[in-house]
């Protein structure tokens, strides 16, 4: 009479006729099959969390210690030539929440999050429908939308930067010739976030329009067939069935919007020679402020102030993306419910 213990390993049971082991070498040989069947049952216990376990410690090197260390130096007077100074506590959080340009770039990273990601979300649902049709040379017409999240950020920011130039800009140019008045795109304030936030929809709604085909792809075509059959139009089934189906990946897309939205740099802070976001802040950022603040002229190497600004940032990055969740969780409950 056997029992099986492990892969592979069989231990006989003594019976009537077989006497128990009682010699050292049937010992050592029971011992080594126990403790071959407990290190199976710690491999199949404990090997999910070995196969996760590098991003949680790359997360913890690049995302959780710099996150700590940040607020450990909101919290002291610290410069970039002095270093570590006296201990000041919130201080830093009460000079930088009294600053005007502070709630300034605030109101900037608002304005440009919400022009881009708003039309950015539409244009990729749609991109996504359209490729998600039986087209010739889809492969290419795919690919091609992601040709602009390839091109680096500072090119995409050069070239549009002189596209919507005062004097000399494209459209300014092309405007003239239709005899209308040419724009500030730099001097004024909601012209320059419209040019900043196309820059960032020509960057990154290809991207998202692939990860919306690639939550399309997943829908059952069973469902449009049988809407087909019931004479349901293209459109509807897009609102109808499209949409609905699409609600974790909506969620998903808001939510890395947001972060990315309000962490934006790269095309205000090279939108113009100086990088200082305007001669009134008027595009400036909360990312430029920060950056400014630590290792601009401007902020003398404040490295306190550019740490308290860069966990209010933190703060209001996790309020507006606990929003968002909340609201698309409760559009999809709404809309579960409506449907049955």
């Amino acid at each position: 009479m056997t029992q099986s213990l492990a892969p592979d390993v069989v231990v006989s049971r003594p019976t009537d006729s077989q006497p128990a082991p009682s010699g050292p070498d049937d010992e050592r040989r029971i011992r080594r099959i126990a403790f071959g069947h407990r290190l199976s049952h710690w491999d199949v216990k404990l090997s999910p969390y070995l196969y996760i376990s590098p991003f949680f410690i790359l997360f913890a090197i690049t995302g959780l210690f710099p996150l700590i260390y940040t607020g450990v130096v909101s919290l002291y007077d610290w410069h970039i030539i002095g270093g570590q100074g006296d201990f000041v506590g919130l201080k830093n959080f009460e000079w930088v929440l009294g600053q005007e340009k502070f709630w300034i770039a605030l109101r900037n990273s608002f304005s440009i999050f919400l022009l881009s990601a708003i039309p950015q979300i539409i244009l990729a649902l749609i991109i996504a429908a359209i490729l998600d049709q039986n087209l010739k040379a889809k492969t290419f017409w795919r690919m091609g939308v992601l040709v602009p999240y390839v091109v680096a950020p500072v090119a995409v920011a050069l070239i549009f930067s002189n596209m919507f130039g005062d004097q000399y800009g494209l459209i300014n140019n092309i405007l003239g010739q239709i005899g209308l008045d040419p724009i500030g795109w730099h001097s004024q304030v909601v012209p320059s976030h419209l040019a900043i936030a196309t820059m960032v929809n020509f960057r990154w709604t290809g991207y998202n329009a692939l990860i919306f085909l690639a939550a399309m792809q997943a829908i059952p075509r069973d469902y449009y067939e049988a809407a087909a059959i019931d004479g349901a139009s293209r459109i509807r089934q897009f609102f109808s069935i499209t949409i609905p189906s699409l609600r974790p990946t909506l969620i998903f897309v808001i939510i890395t919007s947001t972060i990315g939205g309000l962490q934006i740099f790269d095309e205000p802070r090279m939108y113009d020679s100086t990088g200082q976001g305007g001669a009134s802040a008027q595009w400036m950022t909360i990312t430029m402020y920060i950056y400014n603040q630590g290792f601009g002229v401007a902020g003398g190497g404040q490295f306190g102030h550019a740490a308290a600004a860069a966990w209010l940032l933190f703060l209001v990055i996790v309020i507006v993306g606990l929003i968002n969740l909340l609201a698309t969780r409760a559009i999809a409950s709404t809309g579960t419910r409506s449907g049955k």
